[in-house]
């Protein structure tokens, strides 16, 4: 057989296997290589078995987290060309804002909550970003600069939703609670609680301000989803709950209202979801989303940039050209995500979550879809692919992945209010400086992600 190693490299292991047997009380089975090798006192004493001593070990453990090591990579390795294989052209470049995706590791780990994290939210013009956890506070970072500017006070139990909207030229952070109340907060006195809405009889677990995009809108109104089974609209100028919104038949998990304000998508308890129709006066059940297998968490209605690839999709020729909630997207406990269009028709199924799909948010650029889930994952599913999902990045935290947030695309003095699906840009009309790539009026895509977690950590993935 051929020898493997050279002879300064055998007789370096025959002298550690004699240094080992002999710290291992294997005196015995020691002098017996010794005498095998012709290794006497002489050319082996004790100092130099003393020199040898515990090199064994060393070089075992070398090897196993070597192993581990390759097989770490090798996985990475298969991931990489798995999306590489399955990404388009363009998306390969990656520097085309419309086919960024996020990418590890993250830019930020921001770290201050001393409980799980709930939600987490943009400001539409400052680099701001505001998280709310568990430990009932909410902290306010600079999402640039990876740090934290403040901890904001005064909610008494567990924070389950954050968002920044509101009246024209006067963005305010609105805040829900376990505590049974909405908080309002004014980033500009430093962020000052400037009204509480009580109402609500049970946990509010989802606040979004409607953007003012149907006629007359004034950017004042906040739409709220509860435990108690109700979505509630609200004045924010005056603290009054204007519409009480019943249809769901157990624990209302979401909203998200259409980028006109039109239309509101809820999530419920009950398996499913409703889109309503609140620009007329008594506001109904305009569709009823039936299909999912256990509760229904999160929700989001599609921009306008994917319709054509949904519209492919669902087998239509030509894409919807005036409703902005034709297609909406909705994730379950039962681990999958469903996309609909606006008569209630599922046309896509998307499959690969292992455990509780957390959020949802539709990229700008409509050509994707990108969710978290409770397996730790974020995966983004590719519309021009009929969903097919082409990244995964499996670790994104170390728990229970609970929020995702895409930051608003900047827009010159556009007066919709909050940016929630990254198509309403620098909402609430304040103006916002111009760059190179609006010209012609359209938003520049910022390319940054906000994730919370369970693992009391909120990261940031940017371009």
């Amino acid at each position: 057989m051929a020898q493997i190693l050279t002879p300064r490299q055998a007789e370096e292991l025959h002298r550690a296997l004699i240094a080992y047997l002999t710290a291992n009380n294997l005196p015995q089975t020691a002098a017996a290589l010794r005498s095998e090798l012709d290794l006497g006192e002489d050319a082996f004493d004790a100092a130099t078995a003393k020199k040898y001593e515990g090199l064994l070990e060393k070089k075992w453990t070398s090897v196993v987290r070597l192993q581990k090591k390759i097989m770490d990579l090798e996985s990475r390795n298969s991931t990489l060309q798995s999306e590489l294989n399955n990404a388009t052209p363009t998306s390969r470049q990656n520097k085309d804002p419309v086919s960024w995706l996020p990418k590890a590791p993250a830019r930020h780990t921001l770290q201050s909550h001393r409980e799980a994290i709930t939600s987490v939210a943009f400001h539409p013009v400052f680099s701001s970003l505001a998280s709310g956890s568990d430990d009932q506070t909410i902290k306010i970072w600079d999402w640039e600069l990876g740090e934290l500017e403040r901890t904001v006070k005064g909610h008494t139990r567990a924070v389950l939703d954050l968002d920044y909207g509101g009246p024209r030229g006067n963005t305010l952070l609105a805040s829900c609670s376990s505590d049974l109340t909405i908080k309002l907060w004014d980033p500009l006195d430093g962020y000052k609680n400037i009204r509480t809405l009580p109402g609500h009889d049970h946990s509010v677990s989802a606040v979004r301000f409607i953007p003012s995009g149907v006629a007359g809108g004034t950017g004042n109104l906040l739409v709220s989803a509860s435990r108690d089974k109700t979505l509630r609209i609200w004045d924010v100028s005056t603290g009054y709950c204007v519409k009480t919104l019943r249809g769901h038949a157990e624990w209302v998990r979401d909203v998200c209202p259409s980028p006109d304000g039109r239309f509101i998508l809820s999530t419920s308890d009950d398996y499913t979801g409703r889109l309503w129709d609140v620009s007329i006066p008594n506001p109904e059940a305009k569709i009823t989303l039936i299909g999912h297998e256990h509760h229904v968490l999160c929700c989001a209605i599609a921009p306008p940039a994917a319709y054509a690839h949904l519209a492919a999709m669902a087998g239509v020729k030509k894409p919807p050209s005036t409703s902005m909630a034709a297609f909406m997207a909705t994730g379950s406990r039962d681990k999958t995500i469903r996309l609909w269009d606006s008569r209630g028709t599922c046309i896509k199924t998307l499959i690969g979550h292992d455990n509780w799909v957390r959020g949802l948010v539709f990229h700008p650029g409509g050509k994707y879809l990108i969710s978290v889930a409770d397996d730790y994952s974020l995966r983004c599913w590719d519309l021009t692919q009929e969903g097919r999902c082409v990244k995964t990045l499996g670790d994104t935290h170390g728990h229970f992945v609970q929020c995702i947030r895409w930051a608003p695309s900047i827009v010159k003095d556009v007066p919709t209010a909050n940016g929630t699906d990254g198509m309403n840009g620098g909402a609430n009309g304040t103006p916002t400086k111009m760059t190179s790539a609006e010209i012609g009026g359209e938003a520049q895509i910022r390319c940054v992600i906000a994730t919370g977690s369970v693992d009391l950590s909120v990261r940031i993935f940017a371009n």
